[in-house]
């Protein structure tokens, strides 16, 4: 049995989730700070991936990333590297997939901060960056666990985009949940049953940490 695929998955979410939390944790922490026009625009923008089917998000994703298109014709020309059917694209694809699950909750729980633990920050002298870092990211100890786990499980689990964007590529774009759906519709369900097994054990460890570590840094 090919277990390549659970590999791809892993291997795929845990570079996504740390994209995301490298870009998301100071975009939610200024946009917590700061009130202008254009703000829900913004944040409407970042939320679309929530209610938009997976379906219509993956083609608008194919057409950018395509050669056709003039980003994926300019990386494809300078540095010979095609943003669609490999590797690099699902990992764009599920960044921009899984960037709600990560910015919703670390800007929910900027937002939920006392401003005076922020002001009295910048009243000792320290720096926005310090401040982040310091201060405000230890303070939402628990939105922070909640967001990095729930962005690996979604990208762990994703299907319609990365079919979209990757196909079915062995050992380059096959992740787990395209593996499911091919060996369902060879009806091979002995692999299929495997394959879903794992992912449903995963998924249930995902879940059983998010709200045994959640509640265990409540109650410290």
């Amino acid at each position: 049995m090919d277990f390549s695929p659970f590999y791809l998955s892993f291997k795929l979410a845990f570079i996504s989730t740390l994209i995301l939390f490298i870009f998301c944790v100071p975009l939610a922490y200024f946009l917590s700070r700061v009130s202008f026009k254009g703000k829900s625009v913004i944040e409407a923008i970042i939320s679309l991936p929530l209610v938009l089917p997976p379906s219509v998000l993956g083609f608008y994703i194919l057409v950018f990333l395509s050669p056709y298109s003039a980003i994926g014709s300019f990386f494809e020309e300078h540095f010979g590297i095609r943003l669609v059917f490999n590797f690099t694209g699902l990992v764009i694809a599920s960044c921009i997939y899984s960037l709600p699950f990560m910015f919703a909750p670390l800007l929910g729980a900027f937002n939920s901060l006392p401003k005076n633990i922020i002001e009295a920050s910048y009243t000792l002298g320290k720096g926005r960056i310090t401040t982040m870092l310091k201060i405000a990211l230890p303070n939402i100890k628990p939105s922070l666990l909640n967001a990095i786990i729930i962005s690996f499980a979604h990208t762990l689990g994703e299907f319609g985009v990365v079919l979209i964007i990757g196909g079915s590529l062995s050992r380059e774009t096959k992740v787990a949940s395209i593996a499911i759906y091919e060996a369902t519709e060879m009806l091979d369900f002995t692999t299929a049953h495997i394959y879903s097994g794992i992912m449903l054990a995963i998924s249930f460890f995902v879940l059983f940490c998010v709200y045994f570590l959640t509640k265990k840094m409540k109650k410290d």
